[in-house]
């Protein structure tokens, strides 16, 4: 691939609009890409206080300036990425606005490459800071995992300012070999200024397993795509998702489970709280080609609705060509209970305090499925920072 294929096709490709069908609820006017300056020169380590506190095997810091690696274990690759790399936009082309816009500018990339058989016992740690004021950040990640190894690679957006107007545009491929594990957390976290655009697409090879954390608090507007090809028999992925959305901020994510080898496994679970006029977008697929028989699917989402002007926007959808399958979906959009309310009530709290005990009861089941205690404590730090005081 040429950067001058990938800009070509960048030029050629509009803004997307709402009249195409995934974009139909997220409406981008007032956004030029072209607007955002390339901004050099400043510490990749430059942002707000990390949402997690980790002891980790690898550390890196990513940044407008370029990638800072504090720490890498031996034994396995955890270096800048090469745009030479062979594996690079395999499964993330330029066939898409802002996958080419990626494919084109990206500068700072990094490489996760664990060998076959490999366990580690810690995770490895990527922030990625947007500092400078009206600048863009495209960051790419290439993540590895050889057959049957194991571990943990957690990455975290955050910005230096909570008003800083920024553009971020990323994209995470990740390679999950035969029989190996890999637990994936993506937790965004950007200033209310900033627009962000993601694209994390999967590939989960024979008896192998992803476990994938999803965690969305901040930017003001953009689209997070999520994609997992299950493409081995035995393959298993588990997704789990919170947002909580405020203010103007519009959340927009856009998720694909493809299986497409026999007795594969995956199961994806979201929930998100909205507040004031925010609004969240999911529209979810699964998708069972005719070879993938025994195909077991799940996915739900459910949106938490705390304002009568907050909006919520669920659209799953399946597509089974096989005949020997079992796939479920559900998707909710509510508010508070008032029977619960009253219940709670009733027993001597305040209407607030009866009001933040059910939504922290509503995402203590996504809670749950967090394998990694700080991750799990971080990501209720996060909802419960948003919950209205008392």
């Amino acid at each position: 691939m040429s950067r001058a294929a990938a800009l070509e096709a960048y030029r050629s490709l509009p803004v997307p609009d709402t009249a195409q069908e995934h974009w139909r609820f997220t409406d981008l006017r007032g956004f030029d890409p072209e607007s955002f300056s390339h901004v050099g020169g400043q510490s990749p380590a430059i942002a707000t206080e990390s949402m997690l506190e980790l002891d980790v095997a690898g550390l890196a810091f990513i940044g407008e300036g370029g990638i800072e690696i504090e720490r890498a274990p031996e034994g396995i690759t955890f270096a800048p990425l090469s745009e030479e790399h062979e594996r690079l936009h395999e499964l993330v082309g330029w066939d898409e606005k802002f996958a080419a816009h990626n494919a084109a500018g990206w500068e700072h990339g990094l490489l996760v490459h664990v060998p076959g058989g490999v366990v580690l016992d810690k995770p490895l740690y990527v922030r990625i800071a947007n500092s400078a004021e009206g600048g863009s950040l495209f960051w790419r990640l290439l993540v590895i995992a050889e057959d049957e190894a194991r571990f943990s690679l957690i990455e975290e957006y955050a910005s230096a300012s909570p008003e800083l107007s920024a553009y971020s545009n990323a994209v995470s491929e990740l390679f999950v070999g035969n029989a190996a594990k890999l637990e994936y957390v993506s937790i965004q976290n950007l200033s209310r200024g900033t627009w962000h655009f993601a694209a994390h697409h999967a590939r989960v090879e024979r008896d192998a397993e992803l476990d994938w954390v999803a965690g969305g608090f901040g930017s003001r507007k953009g689209k997070t795509w999520i994609q997992n090809d299950l493409a081995g028999p035995g393959a298993q992925s588990r997704v789990t998702g919170a947002y909580f959305a405020d203010g103007e901020q519009h959340i927009d994510y856009d998720t694909f489970q493809e299986h497409m080898a026999p007795s594969t496994t995956s199961d994806f679970a979201f929930k998100g709280a909205l507040r004031d006029t925010a609004t969240a977008v999911w529209r979810g697929m699964i998708r069972v080609e005719k070879e993938a028989q025994q195909t077991d699917a799940y996915q739900e989402s459910r949106a938490l609705m705390l304002s009568p002007d907050a909006h919520a926007v669920p659209i799953p959808g399946l597509e089974i060509l096989a005949n020997d399958v079992r796939c479920t979906h559900g998707a909710t959009v509510g508010r508070v209970d008032r029977d619960e309310l009253f219940y709670a009530m009733a027993r001597g709290l305040s209407q607030a305090e009866a009001e933040r005990l059910i939504i922290r009861g509503f995402f203590q089941d996504i809670l749950d499925r967090i394998e990694l205690e700080p991750v799990r404590e971080a990501v209720a730090a996060a909802l419960e920072a948003r919950i209205p005081q008392a």
